[in-house]
């Protein structure tokens, strides 16, 4: 069973790396710390690299997020994979729960989640997923 939720997010920066990469580029390694609030009631800690040009407000960056806390009232952890690109201040953001990567009562949780930022500094999440714990006490459910 599909299921698709919303909700705001805090983020805070909690580390900073910049390494000159000579000309304008520029290497990072980031660390951020978010609370989930909503439907996903969870903590989160995110390690990230990203290399870019602020010139041209171009730059890619790859991260792993470990969220831990609840969903939909299911406790549990796991992880999910970011892939971002800026190409001339245009943005793309893929955010994959990493496979079999959730436990406890998340085992099995497959999704995608979007990051909307507003104003810059308001973080807002949609979070679609499934968990096949669900799709098995539907058919036990449901009549033959």
């Amino acid at each position: 069973m599909s299921h698709q939720i919303t909700g705001a997010f805090d983020v805070k920066r909690t580390a900073t790396e910049t390494i000159d990469a000579g000309g304008e580029a520029t290497f990072g390694r980031f660390r951020f710390e978010k609370r989930f609030h909503g439907d996903l009631d969870a903590a989160s800690v995110v390690e990230m690299l990203s290399a870019g040009n602020p010139a041209t407000g171009s730059a890619g960056y790859v991260a792993v997020e470990h969220v831990v806390g609840a969903l939909s009232g299911r406790s549990g952890s796991f992880m999910l994979q970011h892939n971002g690109v800026m190409d001339g201040g245009v943005g793309t953001l893929d955010l994959t729960v990493v496979p079999a990567t959730g436990t406890g009562e998340l085992t099995g949780l497959r999704g995608r989640m979007k990051i909307d930022i507003e104003d810059g500094s308001a973080h807002f999440y949609t979070f679609d997923y499934t968990l096949p714990a669900e799709d098995v006490e539907a058919q036990a459910g449901s009549p033959k």
